[in-house]
């Protein structure tokens, strides 16, 4: 798990994860679950990590409705960045933050996205970070 690319995809993992439980009222689990995650770097590491943390789930709590995506998109690359520098640090963290992104995504399991694309030609479609649940695709006939 020391490489660059592994650390970069279990801190994006994370950050997709911790940035969506800060829109929840779950939060203050998460939360939790990163204190012990940022336990794996020492006592001292804690508080300064998780006040960092805090901000940024202020920020998104406070931002207006209307903004919030564009608020959590910028809050996921800057948590990326944060779990990454710290599993740079401690690498043998990474196996707790990728348990963690494991059991949220668990949870969630039941619900997952459901995509429906209809009368696109020359379309892909990209997941990033998840899985859909179901795929349904509809295309216009070819003209010959």
């Amino acid at each position: 798990m020391t490489d660059a690319f592994n650390v970069m995809e279990v801190a994006s993992s994370g950050a997709g994860v911790l940035v969506a439980e800060m829109a929840r009222t779950s939060w203050q689990s998460a939360r939790d679950a990163m204190a012990r995650f940022f336990g794996q770097g020492g006592e001292e590491s804690v508080s300064a990590e998780l006040q960092v943390l805090d901000l940024r789930h202020a920020r998104l709590v406070e931002s207006p409705e209307h903004q919030r995506a564009a608020v959590s998109e910028e809050l996921r690359t800057q948590v990326a960045i944060q779990l990454a520098a710290f599993l740079m640090k401690h690498p043998e963290a990474a196996a707790v933050l990728q348990a963690l992104v494991t059991e949220r995504t668990s949870e969630e399991s039941g619900s997952a996205p459901q995509v429906t694309a209809t009368g696109n030609t020359n379309s892909q479609v990209v997941v990033s970070n998840g899985s859909i649940g179901s795929v349904s695709y509809n295309s216009p006939g070819v003209a010959r």
